[in-house]
């Protein structure tokens, strides 16, 4: 019988996890543990890291997981490389279910950067009002440009103190985000520049397009190189790969 680990943590893995209930696939759901009160799910749910390659080879074994579908954040690398790592050591099948990165638009002003170091440095040397959606965790590269006010997002509200930004003001506040509810957030805060990673999807992507309407230049990371997996866009694609052990025509195998 099938007994399937989902990587989660994002919009797409939470209606994975609708559909697997719904299918009465048996599953169990992994989130990372980075914010604290996640959504809760319809699944059996684990949080926390699983103690690197080998503690997730022991996880799968001691599970008897028979698949793994890779549903974290695009930008949580160093999960998707354990996850290939952990399942081609214990031999059981992975798929990654992905969204396609965004694509620039006319109008779009991008400047597109490897990595966050890249990202601070691309911000112009005099103040500016900056939206920086990168996340928590990368919040700390940008302290070398401390001229600039920040405005961030977060899932959970920092704690006095910790931010690393000298001028910041945190909105504590959940996805999806809608065109018109960014749209209406830059013009209040007086957004000049906008820091993103290309995430892709629909559930962050109203920032984009508000930026674009308002003629904003967008400071965008490029994703980070994973090994070659299977991987899906679609989360029919997924329940197709879960049932037949293969993949629809359309979807494919996604390069490192």
């Amino acid at each position: 019988m099938a007994h399937v680990l989902l990587l989660g943590g994002t919009s797409d893995a939470s209606a994975l996890a609708q559909a697997l209930c719904r299918a009465g696939v048996p599953a169990i759901f992994s989130y990372a543990g980075a914010t604290r009160a996640p959504l809760a799910q319809p699944l059996p749910t684990r949080c926390g890291g699983f103690g690197g390659v080998q503690g997730l080879v022991d996880f799968l074994r001691a599970q008897a997981i028979t698949q793994v579908v890779d549903a974290t954040h695009p930008f949580a690398a160093q999960m998707s490389r354990n996850a290939c790592a952990a399942c081609a050591m214990a031999g059981v099948p992975l798929l990654a279910l992905e969204r396609a990165p965004w694509q620039p638009q006319p109008g779009d002003r991008w400047l597109q950067v490897p990595d966050m170091a890249a990202a601070a440095a691309a911000l112009p040397p005099s103040p500016r009002r900056v939206f920086l959606a990168v996340g928590r965790k990368q919040l700390a590269a940008f302290a070398v440009q401390p001229q600039h006010h920040y405005l961030l997002r977060l899932v959970d509200a920092p704690a006095p103190g910790s931010l690393p930004l000298a001028q910041a003001t945190a909105r504590v506040a959940r996805g999806p985000f809608s065109f018109a509810d960014d749209l209406a957030l830059l013009q209040a805060e007086g957004i000049e520049w906008l820091v993103s990673k290309n995430a892709g999807g629909e559930a962050t992507r109203g920032k984009i397009g508000a930026a674009r309407a308002l003629g904003l230049p967008v400071v965008l990371v490029q994703r980070p190189a994973l090994p070659e997996r299977a991987c899906a866009s679609r989360v029919a694609q997924v329940l197709h790969w879960l049932h037949h052990g293969a993949l629809p025509a359309e979807a494919g195998v996604a390069p490192g």
